[in-house]
């Protein structure tokens, strides 16, 4: 049987979590400058808001690997004494890490998206959309409104890539006494079928002078 704690980790929602730590999570933020809305974030994202098994049996919200002694369950992932000792401990592996302690200089303690990409790149997580979930999960549950913004704060932008079209190739060839679709495609680096398709050709009857696209 499930103990107490166990029980209610799985039965608690995601806003009985939130509650449950927002005020740790906010006491870390200010202390190291890092927003309370990424703590939150990523360890809803990582222990499905307390209610999996790796959290319930291993305190472990973060998704950290390693030994562990629980007999219980077997696990790839590492166990703590606490919950709040598995918080801490986030913090502390992103300040010993050489791919994320940069971030608390780089990043102000209110732009969690900025951090969640970071903490991606840094290779936090395999997935290529693990920022991108994070910060969903932050605006679902309105985790910003932990990060204490001042008034007057105004969040970045995100970076839009510009557009740019591809370019056409405009080059013409015109067709000399002797030549075939081969001689051309082999003279330009291109291939026969290439040339009929771009030109439309129903034959590879040529007439010199005509003008092929390459």
């Amino acid at each position: 049987m499930l103990s107490t704690a166990a029980f209610f980790a799985s039965a608690q929602t995601t806003e009985e979590y939130i509650e449950t730590y927002a005020d740790l999570a906010q006491d870390l933020a200010e202390e190291h400058h890092i927003p309370a809305s990424i703590i939150l974030g990523v360890a809803i994202h990582e222990s499905a808001a307390g209610k999996s098994k790796v959290a319930r049996y291993l305190n472990n919200h973060f998704g950290f690997k390693g030994k562990n002694s629980n007999t219980e369950i077997r696990s790839a992932y590492r166990d703590f004494p606490t919950v709040d000792s598995a918080y801490h401990h986030f913090i502390t592996f992103l300040k010993s890490r050489n791919h994320f302690n940069t971030l608390f200089d780089k990043y102000d303690q209110y732009d969690f998206k900025a951090w969640a990409r970071g903490i991606q790149r840094g290779g936090y997580a395999h997935s290529k959309t693990w920022a991108s979930q994070v910060v969903a999960l932050i605006k679902k549950y309105e985790l910003y409104q932990y990060d204490n913004r001042p008034a007057d704060y105004i969040e970045p932008t995100d970076p839009r890539p510009v557009y740019q079209p591809k370019k056409t190739s405009k080059k013409t060839y015109t067709v000399k006494p002797g030549d075939n679709l081969s001689i051309i495609a082999k003279r330009n680096k291109t291939s026969v079928k290439a040339l009929i398709n771009k030109n439309g050709l129903k034959s590879n009857a040529l007439k010199p002078g005509q003008k092929l696209k390459l």
